[in-house]
């Protein structure tokens, strides 16, 4: 059934395609930035608004406003695509950048149609992370302004203050009431603002209730993607009878909602709150 449907959608751009609507490469200037870029997740449209001209975004995902999108304020203005080949195909692009929109198929699939993508990676370090900001920035035609970013990146987690002692043990919650362990970046945003994390199982968990009724973390790190104080879970009894005598660092919830460098963001703002418990 995939395939007959694959099939129908080549069917159809190619009648676009013969009907003279031939996606046509725009003319590559000098330094190889591409011309139209299309972003097709939030994630992407993040690179996208900090690292291509502002008149080479041919479109952008329906995220890219949201809240919880880092570049929301520069996104103002610019159009809006959603993530389906006909509709990206019409854009005439000469660079599609994803990662996670459109679902597994699409890369393959607009590259067959020869249109070029860049897939940001799912980096699970800080590190990684600036890998990422160098390789997708300089794929947007801005080499040396990723170089740049990446380099501030480095220069503020070597500014951060020094951990001594025992470090503060913090407990990550989103306002749907989930927290984050090992292998993931929130536990390396932890790690580099020199705290410990509270949640010991790897990955995305719901708050460890049972932990809570007999054990509290130092600091609540609360993600805000709407402005609401409150958490699901976290109004459960138990979680609240624990977590109201530890003190609540509030973090931007499009700090760390992809990985990207604004992640320090969160890293100096944690930094900081520790030196203020301590």
């Amino acid at each position: 059934m995939r395939r007959h449907a694959r099939s129908a959608l080549f069917a159809m751009l190619a009648a676009l395609l013969a009907a003279g609507c031939t996606p046509a490469p725009a003319p590559t200037p000098p330094d190889g930035a591409p011309q139209r870029v299309v972003s097709l997740d939030y994630c992407a449209d993040q690179y996208v608004l900090r690292f291509a001209d502002r008149g080479a975004i041919a479109a952008l995902s329906p995220d890219a406003g949201k809240r919880f999108s880092y570049m929301r304020a520069r996104a103002a203005g610019l159009p809006i695509v959603r993530p389906r080949a006909a509709e990206v195909i019409a854009l005439q692009p000469d660079l599609v950048v994803r990662s996670y929109g459109g679902g597994p198929e699409v890369e393959g699939f607009l590259t067959e149609l020869g249109v070029p993508v860049v897939q940001i990676g799912f980096p699970q370090t800080l590190a990684e992370v600036r890998d990422e900001v160098v390789r997708v920035g300089s794929a947007l035609g801005a080499a040396a302004e990723a170089r740049r970013v990446a380099a501030d990146m480095d220069r503020r987690l070597a500014a951060l203050p020094p951990s001594a002692g025992p470090r503060p043990t913090a407990l990550y919650m989103t306002p749907g009431g989930v927290t984050s362990g090992e292998g993931t970046l929130v536990q390396e945003v932890l790690t580099a603002a020199g705290l410990a994390n509270f949640q010991q199982r790897p990955g995305w968990n719901p708050l460890p209730l049972e932990r809570l009724a007999y054990e509290r973390p130092d600091v609540i790190v609360a993600a805000s993607f709407d402005g609401a104080d409150a958490w699901s879970v976290a109004r459960h009894p138990v979680a609240r009878a624990q977590t109201a005598r530890a003190p609540t660092v509030p973090l931007e919830g499009a700090w760390t909602s992809c990985g990207g460098w604004f992640l320090v963001d969160a890293v100096e703002a944690l930094a900081e709150a520790r030196e203020a418990i301590r």
